[in-house]
């Protein structure tokens, strides 16, 4: 026994005196970055505040590397020139310090998954993890080590185009998908060779740009910035994500990049994060654009004072901030702070032990990255509607016409913010169709379009003759890659080129129609929503939603998407989301619309209450939103408790049955509403939300653990409390469906 207790202490002492022997500092990776940053000169530590892009063409920036000029390189992806860059970098500067490789590797490298809009309409954090991770296997293979992603913008404006990027509306779902991501690209450690670093962007409030014009500014107050906008990059600092990029907007006046608020109050006093702030390409220099700094110089005065570590390629930093050290008005300590920065993610990443890659082409594609692949198209796909069961297609189904632009887009399946996917490995749905289920059904293609902006009505002819063929019509609509992402915003979200019509045309043959609508936002479909028997809604869904999607419509997979965004019936209706707030007039569903006005109305005779009497009540289809080929019921909601303190935990239970005839997995979703507060809350707003797989005719309790904590939001005096009073609780199928019970929450 005594032997046993010395040999227990002796484990205690361990972490103890491996860290220290006779005074010797502890050989970590902070004491590495101090010993390496008192060696650096003042024109070094500029050097690796500096990120370059060569465009693949290394030889001019060679002389940069050697003076120690550059700390990052974008978009350099033959490892060939990415060896040859730290070979330079290693061997030739001064102090050998390695350049990080980054590239924007956004839902995939050469595997390509659903846009990130269409992996958080899976709800499945596991799968989107599953994604980042495959990206980052693929990437660092070619030496990419650094990744601007996950974009994490409350995106509520389906106008702006790069809605296509985000994870949608919510910014609990936000926060979940976004940890997911950080938690794929970075593995277990940054320092395996297969990691990436992560990049929380943008911040703060880009997501929110007015009229959802890219670029555009944003007037977000701080109570609102606190509640809805931060949340989910807290939640990515919380992840341990080892970047976060600024946004290109202002926001009420302030670019962000030039703000020291978010960057220095509440990124790096509040969360007291450690990891590296970059700038978005140029916007350090776009502050003059922005009326908010008058040249370069105090571009970057502003800039890193504000708190950014590193510019992207507008060069300010390089020419003017030795001369602005100089001249007092930055510090040494606000570059030493930066570089420290820099260098720490470096050193976790193991380049300084590892810098070269040894490429491994066999990952690329590999097996069971394809598989993935297709399991997060298929869960990533929302079933809008079905009517009389169209679907899945039934056994007596011979012939099935394929028509529409989409249906053979290999470019164009991959979405928005592919740079290295090939469309030569795209699987499409005509393809998958035709492989798969060739031997049991006939497919008769004809496009009728040849892109998706088409207006040449000649080939809609041929597609109809198809279809009146056919026992049952496959139209692929939508848009092209093009028309989402960054800058592509639009005014007009309805079907572009003559699709609208083309779908009118099938409608009108007494075949069914079923409409699959592959797009990097949600679209206003109204129209051809009531004109089709079924609608299947994939947002770009990469590499493999060809067999995804071939698999879903033939029951193989069972839809189970969910709307990650609310869906608007106009374009007039945005921003349009669910967790609004409640007005002193809320409408009531019984106002007169406008084809129901009598002529010479009286002014107050249509109902004095919040709404358009154009657009109806509502959306077209509400967040949290999608059907199944099964059916599910909800009973028996219980709560653990009716009056709860601040430091409890709320258990909130309900049983969940498949009611219908197939095997299905359900999205259940848990609401709150604060019904009265110092400040106005939101009608709800989503706290959790779980996947439940039922066997036809199984029921499973599914039980919640909602910690009060959670209720907690940025009162009247903006401080962060959860205020006692009383609350609603929904647990349902989407966000506007469900079972409630109430509680309160008492001191």
């Amino acid at each position: 026994m005594k032997h046993l207790k010395l040999f227990s202490a002796c484990l205690i002492m361990l972490p103890f005196l491996a860290c220290t022997h006779q005074g010797m500092k502890v050989d970590t990776i902070e004491n590495k970055v101090e010993e390496l940053l008192g060696k650096m000169t003042l024109q070094e530590k500029i050097g690796q505040m500096n990120q370059l892009s060569p465009n693949g063409n290394i030889d001019e920036m060679a002389g940069l590397i050697k003076e120690g000029k550059v700390g990052s390189l974008l978009n350099l992806t033959d490892p060939e020139l990415v060896n040859r860059v730290q070979e330079i970098a290693v061997k030739k500067s001064r102090l050998g310090i390695p350049v990080l490789m980054s590239r924007d590797v956004i839902h995939g490298y050469k595997t390509i998954f659903p846009i990130p809009l269409g992996q958080a309409a899976t709800f499945n954090p596991e799968i989107v993890e599953a994604g980042a991770r495959v990206a980052a296997i693929e990437a660092s293979s070619d030496g990419i080590r650094w990744t601007f992603a996950p974009m994490i913008d409350v995106s509520r404006d389906a106008r702006w185009g790069r809605m296509a990027e985000s994870c949608g509306e919510d910014p609990y779902l936000n926060a979940v998908m976004g940890a997911a991501m950080v938690r794929g690209f970075q593995g277990d450690s940054l320092s395996d060779p297969t990691a990436m670093a992560a990049c929380a962007k943008h911040f703060v409030g880009y997501g929110a740009a007015e009229a959802g014009k890219d670029y555009n500014s944003t007037f977000i107050p701080e109570r609102v910035l606190r509640n809805v906008y931060l949340p989910p990059f807290e939640a990515a600092a919380k992840a341990g994500c080892a970047t976060f990029m600024t946004s290109f907007n202002d926001n009420d006046g302030v670019p962000s990049t030039g703000n020291a608020f978010i960057l220095r109050k509440v990124l790096r006093g509040e969360w007291n994060y450690d990891g590296m702030v970059v700038t978005d390409w140029a916007s350090a220099t776009e502050m003059i654009a922005h009326g908010f700094c008058k040249d370069a110089k105090e571009a970057a005065w502003k800039a890193v004072n504000a708190g950014v570590d590193m510019e992207m390629v507008s060069g300010s930093f390089l020419g003017n901030l030795e001369a602005l050290v100089k001249e007092g008005k930055v510090s040494g300590k606000t570059i030493d702070d930066a570089v420290r920065n820099i260098l720490r993610l470096k050193f976790r990443l193991g380049l300084f032990d590892n810098p070269y890659v040894v490429t491994d082409q066999k990952v690329k594609y590999a097996e069971e990255h394809l598989a993935k692949a297709k399991e997060a198209a298929g869960e990533s796909v929302i079933l809008l509607k079905n009517a009389d069961e169209v679907l899945p297609l039934k056994d007596k189904v011979r012939t099935v016409a394929v028509v529409g632009p989409m249906a053979d887009a290999p470019h164009d399946q991959m979405g928005t913010w592919v740079f290295d996917g090939e469309k030569d490995h795209t699987q499409t749905p005509l393809k998958a169709l035709q492989e798969m289920y060739g031997d049991r059904v006939q497919v008769i293609y004809e496009p009728g379009l040849a892109y998706s902006r088409d207006k040449n009505i000649a080939g809609i002819a041929k597609a109809v003759a198809a279809a009146r063929r056919a026992d049952v019509v496959l139209a692929f609509v939508g848009e092209e890659a093009i028309l989402s992402g960054e800058a592509h915003s639009l005014a007009d979200l309805s079907l572009r080129g003559a699709q609208s019509e083309l779908v009118e045309a099938l409608s009108k043959t007494g075949k069914p129609v079923v409409t699959i609508v592959m797009a990097g936002r949600p679209l206003t479909i109204g129209k051809e929503v009531e004109e089709s028997a079924a609608v299947l809604y994939s947002f770009h869904p990469g590499t493999m939603g060809g067999p995804a999607i071939a698999e879903l419509l033939f029951g193989e997979m069972v839809p189970c998407g969910k709307t990650p965004v609310t869906f608007p019936k106009m374009v007039g209706q945005l921003p349009v989301y669910y967790a609004h707030h409640h007005t002193g007039r809320a409408p009531s569903g019984k106002e007169t619309l406008i084809d129901d006005i009598p002529l010479e109305a009286g002014q107050t005779s249509l109902g004095c209450s919040s709404f358009y009497m154009d657009a109806g009540f509502g959306p077209l289809f509400p967040f949290g939103y999608g059907l199944s080929y099964t059916t599910f019921g909800y009973d028996k909601l219980v709560l653990s408790a009716d009056k709860l303190k601040t430091g409890d935990v709320l258990t909130a239970s309900v049983n969940v049955t498949n009611t219908g005839k197939y095997a299905g997995t359900e999205v259940v979703q848990l609401y709150v509403q604060d019904k009265v507060a110092s400040v106005t809350r939101p009608v709800k707003e989503l706290k959790g939300f779980q996947r439940v797989a039922l066997q036809p005719g199984e029921t499973r309790t599914v039980i919640f653990s909602l910690p009060v904590s959670e209720l907690a939001f940025w009162n009247i005096d903006m401080k962060k409390v959860v205020e006692p009073g009383d609350f609603k609780l929904w647990l349902g199928t989407n966000s506007d469906e469900g079972l409630s019970a109430e509680f309160e929450v008492i001191d």
